[in-house]
């Protein structure tokens, strides 16, 4: 009846792994004078060994004499159970150094609305190269307000926020990546858009409606809003453009945002040399915790971007 090995062997360790490799040399070189060049030792070393893993397994496993060297049935399954563990101690090497080049699991991005396709964020050239070097990580993108994004960010439900930078919050790092220009602008419907410039008071801006963020974004926003009719709040520039284009309120706007209702007419910009600002855009990530490389990855890959500009 077979030993149970389970019982007689107990733990693994590394002294039977060394007397393991030193059966397997044993078994596929066909003998013990065969195995001395492959394990560079004399016969009577190697015959110590076996001895001594025999000893520790409690079973014999090669008889040798004058018949020569061959298995005992026990050797023969020790033999194929030590080519299972060595094949599965080889699987986790692979798998441990594969870590280290190979990128799995989540990347979580959330970015305030229009950074995500703001030509200067260059962010559809940064998710493209990242998918190419990171084909197995799941990346989720979402949107949400300002406070929310620093919120999540704290609070590891996310591991990297694009936001206008205003602030510098305890348990954040700041990336800077680039600065948006905001000019003051108002639609065709607005009664200031046929307004000559020369002939376009200060006085009428002032007096006109105008839609806002309804947070304190920067002290050059708050001074550039300070005097003026703030009558309506939008966050989102996307609801906040609706607003502007129905010809009841003028907003500031990112440049780049408006571009292209500026170019077909629907929008112009109110006293452009007075009423602008410029506000950078950061990428956070929590201060402290773990190593997460899919992200540190992704900054990478957006520091690298031509379009940084000061915040």
């Amino acid at each position: 009846m077979k030993k149970d090995l389970k019982v007689s062997l107990g733990q693994v360790g590394d002294y039977e792994i060394r007397l393991l490799k030193v059966f397997e040399a044993v078994v596929e070189s066909g003998g013990f004078s065969a195995a001395e060049s492959e394990l560079s030792i004399g016969r009577s070393t190697i015959s110590t060994h076996i001895a001594k893993l025999e000893d520790r397994l409690n079973l014999r496993l090669c008889r040798r004499g004058r018949g020569g060297f061959s298995l005992t049935e026990e050797g023969i399954e020790v033999y194929e159970l030590m080519k299972g563990l060595f094949s599965a101690m080889e699987s986790f090497r692979s798998g441990v150094n594969a870590l280290h080049v190979r990128l799995t699991g989540e990347l979580r991005i959330i970015a305030s609305d229009a950074i995500y396709m703001d030509p200067q964020s260059k962010l559809p050239e940064a998710i493209a190269r990242f998918s190419e070097a990171a084909p197995d990580v799941n990346v989720l993108l979402d949107v949400k307000a300002l406070s929310d994004i620093e919120r999540m960010v704290l609070n590891d439900e996310a591991d990297i926020g694009l936001i206008p930078f205003h602030r510098e919050l305890t348990g954040l790092e700041y990336t800077q990546l680039y600065a948006d220009h905001f000019h003051l602008y108002c639609s065709r419907a607005h009664p200031l858009y046929d307004t000559l410039p020369e002939e376009l008071s200060l006085e009428a801006v002032l007096a006109s409606k105008v839609v806002h963020a309804g947070i304190h974004t920067s002290p050059e926003v708050g001074a550039q809003l300070a005097d003026m009719n703030k009558a309506a709040i939008s966050y989102f520039y996307e609801a906040r453009l609706a607003m502007i284009l129905s010809g009841a309120y003028i907003g500031f706007m990112p440049d780049t945002y408006v571009e292209p209702y500026v170019a077909a007419g629907e929008l112009r910009a109110l006293a452009p040399e007075i009423k602008q600002y410029s506000l950078g855009v950061a990428a956070i990530t929590r201060t402290h915790g773990r190593t997460n490389r899919a992200r540190e990855l992704f900054l990478s890959i957006l520091n690298e971007s031509d379009s940084s500009a000061p915040i």
